[in-house]
């Protein structure tokens, strides 16, 4: 089935890139509402248990941190990796905000940045982080996370994962890294995620196109659009072997 996503209107300004969360060039954020829309669809197929979160092409780890920080409540832990040695750390800079201990860090330097450079708009940017360590407080503190450099197409075993969700390199802001299959490389990532991954497992990919590419033969749970991005959520244990379709 395919749906257009319809999230209620929530405050997520503190989420944004660039806010409390570091950003540079070359790694664009993802817009929150849909990644809280695309998590809570593929977390719906997990069931009630605590779920294991994957981002496999992480870029600055933004995805990951903001839906870590929406649904602590949800998760067990949150894994990040990208093949980009500068992306990771970045990343790991931005998934220590899942810890009180980095929200904290980030209000202090955030003030100290207010008082070094004369700008209030800092001081806004300190009293976001604040309000992010009283909502992951609130949802029950600290969550164990793991930032790695690894290959999205020849993936390491992750360890206990029960949703992946990622939004792919597009060209223009963001770019793949090392030897890419011939055509669309999304089926073949599909496919590598699926086979370091328990069958039961929901992958939720989005890109910037009008419709996610699926191995031959794959079904998917559900499809989106978001403006100028599609996204598709697949069970892993569907995803075997099979050239690329659209």
């Amino acid at each position: 089935m395919a749906y257009r996503y319809a999230t209620e209107r929530a405050d997520h300004s503190d989420l944004a890139s660039g806010r409390v969360f570091r950003s540079a060039p070359g790694y664009p954020g993802f817009p929150v509402r849909l990644a809280d829309e695309l998590f809570q669809r593929a977390a719906a197929y997990a069931g009630d248990r605590p779920i294991a979160l994957w981002d496999p092409c992480c870029g600055s780890g933004h995805l990951a941190t903001a839906v870590g920080l929406l649904h602590r409540d949800r998760l067990s832990r949150v894994l990040a990796t990208d093949a980009d040695d500068a992306a990771a750390g970045l990343a790991a800079r931005n998934l220590e905000l899942l810890t009180a201990e980095g929200l904290a860090a980030r209000e202090r330097e955030l003030r100290a940045d207010a008082d070094r450079f004369g700008k209030p708009s800092f001081l806004d940017r300190a009293a976001a982080a604040r309000r992010l360590s009283g909502r992951l407080a609130a949802m029950g503190g600290d969550l164990p996370r793991a930032v790695r450099t690894g290959d999205a197409f020849a993936p390491e075993p992750p360890g206990p994962v029960d949703v992946v969700l990622t939004d792919v390199p597009y060209g223009d802001l963001s770019h793949w890294s090392g030897r890419l299959p011939e055509g669309d490389p999304v089926p073949a990532l599909l496919r590598a995620l699926a086979a370091v991954l328990p069958g039961g497992a929901v992958i939720a990919v989005a890109a910037r196109t009008r419709k996610v590419a699926l191995p031959e033969g794959t079904a998917a749970l559900e499809r989106m659009r978001a403006g100028n991005r599609a996204a598709v959520l697949v069970r892993a244990g569907d995803l075997r072997g099979g050239p690329g379709r659209t």
